[in-house]
């Protein structure tokens, strides 16, 4: 069977630089604060996006709002999944965090996708964009300042709605990753980088490590938000089972591949990511396999990847090994 092998690498650079790799970079900027930064072992990284999604979509779709106002209250949405979550949990051991995040997102999922929350979050259908008139996505449609056509270079070409959405997406990511870059230099982040330590010294020294834990919490999760808001105004439409625990498996893929504790780690590893899960994508179709055979492949190739970092490159491709690499 002939396989098109320039195909397969345009597949991969396609979903390389789309928004939704633009969307797991966000998410994992999020984590690698959380994480990377800190030291809190988040595993429910897909509940603050659930919430800053449905806190914009609810707001703009049902609600009528303005979508500048609709972000702000989505993003005020996970600052409250943060602060709920973190009063109770951010004194417990990592792996005790761990199981109660990926509760909290899994608890949050059921919540929203329930027949009592129809009215308001669509229950298990979610919120369609056209919902209530021109829907969450109409005024991020209208407001696109790039003419119709197709643009690119070569067979890589874009429409125009989709160039809006990359251009938008990977803008935030770039002013997330400045954020990061800045807070980390500041005396906060020398804090942050010194609980994920060693809490006791921090402290000894007077620090409020519950503080200071609580506002990475908030930071990494209004990160999550933001990431949940773009993946629906890239899709237009909102449902809860978009919002599956896999989706925070994946995030923690794109940070370790590209290196925890690193600005750029994030946004390479998510890049790399893409482009290898597309690129197997395009050729396991290419090759006749079916779309559940696919769909297996790709779980079980992020599963090998996840094994042969922790082996050999256990503090990813851009990270410091001396600062910050797997127990493993």
């Amino acid at each position: 069977m002939d396989v098109d092998l320039i195909r397969v690498i345009l597949d991969g650079l396609r979903t390389a630089i789309g928004p939704v790799a633009a969307v797991y970079a966000l998410a994992a900027i999020g984590l690698n604060v959380h994480y990377g930064y800190t030291g809190l072992l988040n595993f429910g990284q897909v509940g603050f996006m659930l919430v800053g999604a449905y806190g914009m979509g609810i707001a703009v779709s049902i609600h009528a709002m303005p979508l500048s106002l609709g972000i702000a209250l989505g993003m005020l949405a996970a600052v409250v999944l943060a602060l709920l979550l973190g009063f109770p949990t951010l004194r417990l051991r990592a792996d005790y965090l761990a199981i109660c995040t990926i509760a909290a997102a899994e608890i949050l999922r059921f919540v929203f996708r329930s027949s009592p929350m129809a009215e308001t979050t669509g229950g298990a259908f979610g919120i369609p964009s056209q919902f209530g008139g021109s829907g969450f996505t109409g005024s991020f449609v209208r407001a696109n300042p790039i003419p119709e056509g197709s643009y690119g270079i070569g067979p890589l070409g874009f429409s125009h709605t989709r160039l809006w959405v990359m251009l938008v997406a990977w803008g935030v990511v770039a002013l997330a990753a400045l954020m990061v870059w800045a807070l980390m230099r500041s005396p906060w982040g020398r804090v942050i980088k010194s609980i994920r330590e060693d809490e006791d010294a921090a402290r000894s020294l007077g620090k409020n490590v519950f503080a200071y834990k609580m506002q990475s919490l908030v930071l990494g999760g209004v990160f999550g938000g933001l990431a949940g808001i773009l993946l629906v105004l890239n899709q237009g439409a909102m449902t809860p089972d978009q919002f599956l625990p896999q989706i925070t498996f994946f995030a923690y893929t794109v940070l370790l591949l590209g290196g925890a504790a690193t600005v750029l780690g994030p946004i390479l590893g998510s890049v790399l990511f893409w482009f290898v899960l597309q690129s197997m994508d395009s050729l396991l179709r290419q090759t006749g396999f079916g779309n559940a055979a696919i769909g297996a492949v790709r779980l079980a190739l992020v599963g090998l990847v996840l094994i042969l970092l922790m082996a050999f490159r256990p503090q990813g491709i851009m990270g410091n090994k001396q600062e910050m690499m797997l127990d493993a």
